[in-house]
């Protein structure tokens, strides 16, 4: 899955399961709800955010009720160890995307 920043820098996510376990490992992560139509899917974004550790993040996630209410059934999830990289990535594609579950969007 790719999404891309308002820089115009494209990001490449790995499509998981809700239900996936992770390492403990730092990254970004997208809920998305994810349609098939034909042969072919789509993903509608939910909320973007950033973890220093994706193996404990979304225990209690604090937007949990929204990304149920609005029918995520997808974690896209990209590996970005630097705290500094994690920050400025997640700025820039929420900057840059619109989704239901972000303040910054809302």
């Amino acid at each position: 899955y790719s999404l891309t920043g308002k820089s115009g820098k494209k990001y490449t996510f790995g499509i998981y399961s809700m239900d996936t376990t992770f390492s403990s490992v730092g990254g970004i992560y997208v809920f998305t709800k994810r349609t098939k139509s034909g042969e072919s899917f789509s993903h509608s974004n939910k909320y973007i955010g950033k973890t220093n550790d994706l193996s404990t993040r979304f225990d209690n996630h604090h937007k949990e009720d929204c990304i149920i209410e609005n029918n995520a059934n997808c974690l896209c999830v990209m590996r970005v160890d630097s705290e500094d990289d994690r920050t400025e990535y997640e700025t820039d594609l929420l900057l840059g995307n619109n989704t239901n579950c972000n303040e910054v969007n809302n």
